[in-house]
């Protein structure tokens, strides 16, 4: 009897424990499954998190830094037929920033940086104030004396192969470091021939967790992508992609899709066909069937890279409950604090111009 008795509260526990769990997964999608509005209005709060905590960082005042360093580039003969290049071995070492009166004509920006010491990385050590006024980076003030060597990039990767009229390829991955405080990690990659047009890709990950990314490519596949990320989290992400039917032609929209929390909304090419497909949009995996959403552009199209993040595209979204409303709506500042973040990551003007120009300077003396 005691057996028994044992035997059937098992039976009924394991009944009451399968009857809460099929309970939970009938739930489980109710729960999961917003509306789209909540959904994107969701999205928008968490990523205007993410930009708050970005704006407000060192490594985003280096980003939007100053942008009147310009990069020197060598001038080749058109009879050079070698392909030069400038690697991290080539300029490794730690360079300081010296003040010191410059009376000649010669602006070297070597004259303002010593190598102090050798080392298998670049490590570059200037005062934040040089940065923040760039203007004064090759003028000498008296008080630049006091100025302490704060700022601080180093690099782990540069490469820089180049061909006189037959395009570049250049690569750089550097630590920023201001004030004893990591900003950082910057990393760029671009390149330009003939052949295949110019590539362009640059990220930032910020010691916070979160990741920008955007990438440029104008080949006969022509690609853009902005996204932003909260460690392996997709908060924000969007991409353009179009192609050329022929090698006369102008490139023709191939697919479209943008991505903010659960929410993804896309377009493509009808198979078979050179017409777009209508945008479909996706909350947690699962297509809406009563919601619309217009894609229009509000400038010329832009053959590479049309998009919301460079204030080129738009949408309209139709809700199921029949109302309205375009994405700039829904998002609010927060899209005009992207397109400021991203525009920022193209130009990354101060970062690689001032090692740009050492590494030049270094080559040069060595020719």
């Amino acid at each position: 009897m005691k057996t028994r008795s044992l035997y059937l509260a098992a039976l009924m526990l394991g009944f009451i424990s399968w009857s809460c769990n099929k309970s939970d997964n009938l739930k489980a999608p109710g729960a999961i499954q917003e509306t789209l509005k909540a959904s994107i209005n969701n999205g928008v709060i968490a990523l205007t998190t993410a930009m708050n905590n970005i704006t407000s960082s060192a490594g985003y005042q280096i980003l939007a830094g100053p942008a009147d360093l310009t990069t020197k580039s060598l001038i080749l003969s058109p009879l050079d037929t070698v392909t030069h290049s400038i690697l991290l071995a080539d300029i490794a070492g730690i360079y300081d920033y010296k003040a010191k009166t410059i009376t000649q004509g010669h602006r070297s920006i070597l004259s303002f940086f010593t190598k102090t010491a050798n080392n298998t990385q670049m490590v570059v050590r200037l005062p934040e104030q040089k940065v923040t006024n760039s203007r004064t980076l090759l003028r000498y003030t008296p008080s630049d004396t006091l100025l302490s060597n704060d700022y601080v990039i180093t690099l782990s990767d540069y490469q820089y192969r180049f061909k006189y009229f037959n395009g570049f390829n250049y690569q750089l991955a550097s630590a920023i470091n201001v004030r004893n405080v990591d900003a950082g990690i910057l990393k760029v990659t671009s390149s330009t021939n003939l052949t295949s047009g110019y590539h362009f890709a640059s990220e930032f990950d910020f010691p916070s967790g979160y990741v920008t990314k955007m990438q440029y490519s104008s080949g006969d596949t022509a690609t853009s992508l902005y996204a932003i990320l909260n460690g392996a989290k997709t908060l924000y992400e969007e991409k353009y992609t179009a192609i050329k039917t022929s090698a006369s032609s102008w490139h023709r929209e191939k697919s479209f899709s943008l991505t903010i929390g659960n929410v993804l909304i896309e377009r493509s090419l009808i198979p078979g066909q050179s017409s777009l497909d209508s945008a479909k949009v996706y909350v947690g995996g699962v297509l809406q069937l009563h919601s619309k959403v217009e894609i229009v552009d509000t400038t010329l199209t832009d053959p590479v890279d049309n998009s919301i993040t460079s204030k080129k595209r738009e949408l309209k979204i139709t809700f199921d409950d029949g109302t309205s409303q375009t994405f700039t709506q829904l998002a609010g500042a927060v899209i005009d604090n992207i397109y400021a973040l991203f525009t920022s990551m193209r130009q990354v003007s101060f970062a690689t111009g001032i090692v740009d120009w050492i590494a030049w300077d270094v080559y040069n003396s060595k020719l």
